[in-house]
Parts: C-alpha cells; sequence; structure tokens
C-alpha cells in the first residue's frame, strides 16, 4: 500500500469523442484486476478514513476492499464490497466520486490526486462476475412478506438486504421495464441497462417476486397490500418535474428532462411510437446545471442535434453535478452560458419555439448556507436561438393517491418518517426520493438498508 508517491492516479481509458456520440454505450472502460490492483495500492490506509466515514452515505468498507484488491484478492474484495452496498457496480459508475468518497480522499488534501474509489468499486464485482463469483443469499427461510413499492434505488435496496435475511420479497413496479431512475434517468452512456437488469435476475434468483406493469392503486389497493405482508417499504422516487414559471414553458417543443430521458430510453427499448420531441438537426437548449441536465446535452447529442447550449444561472464552480458528467459534456461539444436566467420563452405564431430570452446574472453575498447569492443585471437581456428547449429545474414529490389513511405527509408532500424511515403507520416504511426530495442514488440505497435492517429486527427478533 501507500504507493502514491510513484504511482499516479489514473482513470479508466474512454472512448473518443467523435465515436461516443454516435452510441449510448459506456464510455469508459473498466479496470483489469491488474489495474484496479495498482490503483488500490495509492490508498495510504488513513487511521480515521474519511472516504468512508464522511465521504460515502452507505460508510461503505472502502479501505478494507481497497487493501484486498491491492493484494489481488478479487474473491473477498468483491464479498466487502457486497456486504454494505446493495449494488457496488451501479454506483462506481454513477455516484459524484469527486463531491463524495473521492473528495473526502486524503490524498486530494496532499495534491497527489484522490484514490480512483468508484473505477475501483465498478471494476471488482464486475471483474468478479465475469470470474463465475456469485452473490450468497441463504434462500427464502422465513414465513415472513414484504411489499416493495417501486424498483429504484431504494426498493433495490430494501428487497437486497431483506432477502439476505430470509425474507419473501414482493416487489411492484408500475413501468414494463424494472429499475426506475437507474433506467428511465440515467442514460446508457453513463449506465448500461443490462447492468440494471443483472441486479434483478439476482434478486429474483434470490426468491423475489417482480410484478411488472402492477401500479399500486390501480391494480391493486393498498389496502390489499396490507392485509398480505407483515411490512411495506415505499420507494416510488420523485419524478415530478419542477415549473419554471418561465413564460410560454408550455409552447410547443419544450420538454421536462425526465420526461426527454424517458422518451429517449423508450425508443432504445423499442417502446416509442414517436418522440415527443425530435432533435435530429434542431437547436437544443437546455436550462439546468445539474446531472440530469448534462444527461439531457449529451442524449440531445446523440440524437442528432444540430447544436446543444446549457445555459445555468450560476458559475461553473457551483454546479450542482459532477464534474466529470461537465466535463464530458464540454469534450462532446455542448457550449455552456453560465450566469444567465430564462425571462421568457419567444415563440411563432403557431406557439413553437423561436428563441429563449435571457437575462445577465451575477454573484452576490452568501446567504446562510454560505452559498453566494444571485442577483439579475439590470438591462442585460439576451436571446438564444433555439428549436427545442428541455428544462431541467428539479424535481418534487409525485402525488401518492394509492396511500391508505395514517401515513403524514410533510408540507412538500413527501413521507414523515422516523430515523429507521418507519412511517406514522407501523410497519409501513419509505425511502429515497419520496421522503427527501430528490437526491443521489447512493442516499437513495442508504434508506432502504437502513429501513430493511429495521424491518428484520421487527420481523424476526
Amino acid at each position: 500500500m501507500q504507493s502514491f508517491i510513484k504511482v499516479d492516479r489514473n482513470e479508466p481509458q474512454k472512448d473518443d469523442v467523435l465515436s461516443r456520440i454516435k452510441h449510448f454505450n459506456e464510455i469508459y472502460t473498466k479496470f483489469s484486476v491488474e489495474k484496479a490492483a495498482a490503483q488500490a495500492e495509492r490508498c495510504v490506509q488513513c487511521g480515521d478514513p474519511y472516504c468512508s466515514a464522511i465521504g460515502c452515505p452507505l460508510s461503505n468498507y472502502i479501505p478494507h476492499w481497497l487493501k484486498t484488491m491491492a493484494s489481488q484478492d478479487l474473491a473477498l474484495s468483491f464479498k466487502i464490497s457486497n456486504e454494505s452496498s446493495p449494488f457496488p457496480e451501479i454506483l462506481g459508475r454513477i455516484c459524484p466520486q469527486d463531491k463524495l468518497c473521492e473528495g473526502a480522499c486524503t490524498l486530494n488534501d496532499d495534491g497527489y490526486g484522490a484514490i480512483t474509489i468508484g473505477s475501483i468499486e465498478t471494476a471488482i464485482t464486475e471483474q468478479a462476475f465475469e470470474a463465475g463469483i456469485e452473490l450468497e443469499y441463504p434462500g427464502i427461510t422465513t414465513d415472513k412478506k414484504v411489499a416493495v413499492i417501486g424498483s429504484g434505488p431504494a426498493g433495490i435496496s430494501a428487497a437486497n438486504f431483506l432477502l439476505r435475511a430470509g425474507i419473501k420479497v414482493v416487489m411492484f413496479e408500475r413501468d414494463s421495464v424494472p429499475g426506475g431512475l437507474l433506467v428511465w434517468g440515467i442514460p446508457g452512456f453513463k449506465l448500461e441497462k443490462d447492468v440494471v437488469k443483472r441486479r434483478f435476475d439476482i434478486l429474483q434468483k434470490a426468491g423475489m417476486e417482480l410484478k411488472l406493469s402492477c401500479e399500486v392503486g390501480k391494480d391493486v389497493s393498498f389496502e390489499e397490500l396490507e392485509k398480505q405482508y407483515d411490512a411495506i417499504f415505499i420507494g416510488v422516487g420523485a419524478s415530478k418535474s419542477n415549473a419554471g414559471g418561465i413564460v410560454n414553458e408550455k409552447a410547443n417543443n419544450v420538454v421536462n428532462a425526465i420526461d426527454f430521458l424517458r422518451d429517449v430510453q423508450a425508443k432504445l427499448f423499442g417502446q416509442n411510437n414517436g418522440p415527443l420531441v425530435d432533435v435530429a438537426g434542431k437547436k437544443v437548449v437546455v436550462i439546468g446545471g445539474g446531472d440530469t441536465a448534462m444527461d439531457c446535452v449529451r442524449s440531445s447529442l446523440r440524437e442528432g442535434a444540430a447544436s446543444v447550449q446549457c445555459i445555468y444561472r450560476r458559475d461553473e464552480s457551483n454546479m450542482p453535478g459532477s464534474k466529470k458528467e461537465f466535463l464530458n459534456a464540454n469534450e462532446e461539444g455542448v457550449e455552456f452560458t453560465f450566469l444567465a436566467t430564462p425571462k421568457s420563452i419567444n415563440v411563432d405564431k403557431d406557439n413553437n419555439v423561436t428563441s429563449v430570452a435571457f437575462a445577465k446574472m451575477e454573484l452576490g453575498e452568501k446567504d446562510e448556507s454560505g452559498r453566494q447569492r444571485v442577483q439579475e443585471v439590470e438591462g442585460s437581456d439576451f436571446d438564444v436561438e433555439a428549436d427545442v428547449v428541455i428544462l431541467s429545474l428539479g424535481f418534487s414529490h409525485q402525488e401518492m393517491a394509492f396511500l391508505g389513511k395514517g401515513i403524514d405527509l410533510n408540507k412538500w408532500g413527501g413521507f414523515e418518517v422516523k430515523e429507521n424511515y418507519e412511517t406514522s403507520k407501523s410497519l409501513v416504511y419509505a425511502g429515497g426520493d419520496c421522503v427527501r426530495g430528490a437526491d443521489l442514488a447512493v442516499t437513495a440505497a442508504r434508506d432502504g438498508r437502513i429501513a430493511a435492517f429495521d424491518i428484520i429486527s421487527k420481523l424476526l427478533d
């Protein structure tokens, strides 16, 4: 270990730009066992590992599997990595490591460059699967049954840990393809869908029953689930797009980010009878600066847009998304304009978009959170030509009309939960975005794990 002095931080290779913008496959190669071991050996094995303690919402055993991987013990690294995480090969791909584990790495402060934790994490499980190493589940060993509503990150996590305790899980998903955000909200160039499908295959082999195209409140009532199951976990996400209050935001060829991404993925699945918007050969303007905005601009390029501009009201250093995704979008030809806020969408006589009116912004004093406020620069309006406008302005809780009585919601429409993610109704739990609002997959995974552990303790103790 501690070879950081003589071994530089290396990222996995990625496809060249001209090649990768023609497809939706993942752009990064996987580390080999040897390459992952060489990068893992850079770890200094801190006495107080910030990567795990403060960087990782799951508190993964990062130093432990780095140490075993450095000695190329793939089987043990795989076991340790999968012990605390329900899908490390997925989170290794999609987590914003620069803001989490790698951002907390001691080597960042010393100028050597953080350990490539995400890439090593991905490689451990992928290489283990290729080597034929399997995850161990006991099978269904109890008479207890838990219903999981929603097949996104929180639901997968809850199911994984419940199955490890021998508890039967039945998962209800209203879509025809399971995965929630992982499938419909994250493009294939970041996470290929076969990777997600493989996790569902594993869970089903472990004893989970998956009911697709089955919407709770429509195909089965919540009250029925309460009667038939010993506990319920709700992980339905937060997929309602926020409105921007922009003049003409309902015009033709204006689309919300999640609708656009779902539409593109549906086409790739062969389920799309016609696009919501056709960006091919069009001038596309994406408003927003998070990872979802990066997904939209990069998807637009792959869908053949003539030009793509991303316009964000703060500066580059204040972008909420991953630096890696911004750099990839920049490499692929996206034009970025910072410190600009939309005022109105301009349309022609047929209500088709022609341009977007913006005003320039400037950073002001810091607010109570320490972030600089933004304020409009008077008389700074300017127009940007556009044929298609994609609004990536965040997400809110969707309506949950299926719920029975006795479950408290907060003022934003999310679930009120206790520390163990139990709602106001006994043995009904909730986690992920339907509790905290739109957040990371890794925090949803943590919620599902905490809830599962509490369900296990109450059903089996």
